[in-house]
């Protein structure tokens, strides 16, 4: 398939799997227990003024009428009322999309960072120590908790040597940078361990392919081999990777954000489950399904751009 054809065509597909996604968000917010206009008007609410909010927020409707009211507005734009912050969802949403945009690129940054630099040392030290030392940090860091992490890192940095703040959104970049190093840092050591074993298993594979060979018995220096042709032929499959590695970025932070009570879209998703806001849930999640998507789009990309025999 034309690379230019792709880039327009996978838009259009990847709508069934954002429309599958809005119904199963919709029907499992539906068996959720709990009355989320019972717990915004207390328990001594009478039963008009029950009527009354469910009828202005839409759920006395059908399940099935509540639904196509709630994609009909969202491709308008309109994702409803939020029922805890009585104020559009898409205001809502807005004003805490950029700190867990922010900190998605953030721990992805530092995760790509230390993967590479933790790859490159180990396969150019194959069978050493320190290959043995990183391996060994791999394999454990793959069963760490992501908000295990957090939270030594808080106890460790923050309350015992004050080297970062525990929690905090500053309105500038270089604030930001400081205040979301130790959530970023745990998103990021979460996902290295993948990423370096991976791309190390990679390098080794390469290192020993025949091209590899072929360049020694011309006197090619082993930096020059690895530089110059093992580096970016093992990037592919790492870059495969990179796709569900995001996806888990997109979901850790939802667990990070309130370990470090970030006001961005994961704390604002637990809050609304919380007190059952029906329109934000749907709202947050199919942000984070969209983000997901448009991830592994850019992947898929990526793949092409960086092995032209890979057919979309």
């Amino acid at each position: 398939m034309n690379r230019f054809s792709f880039a327009l065509r996978r838009p259009i597909q990847l709508i069934p799997v954002l429309l599958g996604i809005s119904v199963i968000t919709f029907i499992l917010l539906q068996l959720t227990p709990g009355d989320p206009v019972r717990l915004m008007l207390g328990p001594k609410a009478s039963q008009e003024a029950i009527d009354f909010v469910r009828a202005r927020y839409g759920l006395d409707q059908p399940v099935l009428l509540q639904y196509f009211y709630y994609i009909l507005n969202a491709l308008r734009g309109d994702f409803g009322q939020s029922i805890a912050f009585r104020a559009p969802v898409g205001d809502v949403i807005v004003e805490r999309i950029a700190p867990t945009t922010f900190l998605i690129l953030y721990g992805l940054l530092i995760s790509i960072s230390l993967t590479l630099v933790l790859a490159v040392a180990a396969a150019r030290n194959r069978g050493s120590w320190l290959d043995h030392i990183i391996r060994f940090i791999c394999v454990a860091g793959v069963g760490v908790p992501s908000y295990f992490i957090g939270l030594l890192l808080i106890m460790g940095l923050c309350l015992r040597l004050k080297l970062f703040p525990v929690s905090g959104y500053g309105p500038t970049i270089v604030n930001n940078l400081w205040h979301l190093f130790l959530p970023a840092l745990t998103i990021g050591i979460a996902v290295t361990p993948i990423l370096t074993r991976n791309l190390r298993a990679t390098f080794v594979q390469q290192m020993d392919a025949d091209y590899a060979t072929a360049c020694r018995s011309k006197g090619l220096t082993e930096r020059y081999i690895f530089a110059r042709h093992v580096f970016w032929n093992s990037l592919l499959p790492t870059v495969n990777l990179l796709g569900v590695v995001v996806a888990f970025l997109i979901g850790g932070t939802v667990v990070i954000e309130n370990v470090f009570n970030i006001p961005g879209l994961g704390n604002l998703l637990i809050r609304a489950v919380l007190t059952r806001d029906y329109f934000v849930v749907q709202a947050v999640a199919f942000i984070l399904a969209v983000g997901v998507v448009i991830s592994n789009f850019v992947v898929d990309l990526l793949t092409a751009l960086l092995d032209p025999r890979v057919k979309l």
